[in-house]
């Protein structure tokens, strides 16, 4: 029993004198761990409570979008991008916030929203959606370069018909026929068969004279076979 009381008070010694030596750097583990443990509890408690005030705020700036109201959407809005522009809501009420400003009229101030979403937003989905209606802006206000500089970023798959589609209708603007003609037809590679926007790129195909053949550059006919040109001028005098 001494003996077995000896190695006993032996192990606690070593223990003491482990624990001296060591003891400082277990604490500060054990403090570290704690510090990071409830660092991450807070930081979750601080952004569902960010998140909350966030919907609320999202929710003012919907129901003023469906008053068509952009006044009252204005104060709601701008907190969503100064105070919670990390949330999944500030992006989404900006994208709100510019179609009623662009209804308003107030076309510069629609485009600084739009802006917003793509500097500041965390979704690519909702990156597109803003170009895409930038680039529909500053068609309307005959800046085509810039519009084509919008739509050249690089996007979803899912956005490529669309963005094809208003690329056509800026070259269109600015008389690149055959390009807009390049433009509508990648459109409609790229949308499914079965959609009814598909009917609408096509007509406006059709109204610039038609596919184009990706051999010649000429005028396919209606049954997919590229044209023949018409001889110019000269050439049909020279006969």
């Amino acid at each position: 029993m001494a003996v077995y009381d000896l190695e006993e008070q032996e192990k606690i010694d070593d223990l003491k004198a482990w624990w001296a030596v060591n003891g400082k750097y277990v604490s500060a583990a054990v403090v570290i761990f704690a510090v990071g443990f409830i660092g991450v509890q807070g930081w979750r408690w601080y952004q569902g409570t960010q998140a909350e005030k966030a919907s609320v705020l999202y929710q003012a700036v919907s129901q003023a979008a469906r008053a068509n109201d952009a006044v009252k959407a204005k104060e709601p809005a701008t907190q969503l991008a100064e105070r919670f522009s990390a949330t999944a809501y500030a992006p989404r009420g900006a994208l709100l916030y510019a179609k009623l400003l662009y209804d308003a009229g107030d076309k510069t101030a629609a485009k600084a929203q739009l802006q917003w979403v793509i500097d500041h937003g965390g979704e690519d989905e909702l990156k597109a959606v803003a170009r895409f209606r930038l680039a529909q802006i500053l068609l309307d206000e005959k800046q085509y370069d810039e519009a084509l500089k919008t739509l050249d970023a690089k996007t979803d798959e899912a956005f490529a018909a669309i963005y094809a589609d208003l690329k056509g209708d800026i070259l269109a603007a600015v008389g690149k026929t055959t390009d807009a003609r390049v433009a509508y037809q990648a459109s409609l590679a790229k949308l499914d068969p079965k959609s009814t926007y598909r009917a609408f790129v096509q007509a406006k195909l059709d109204a610039l004279g038609g596919p184009v053949s990706a051999a010649t550059g000429a005028i396919a006919a209606p049954g997919g076979a590229a044209g023949t040109a018409a001889p110019s001028a000269p050439a049909a005098a020279a006969k």
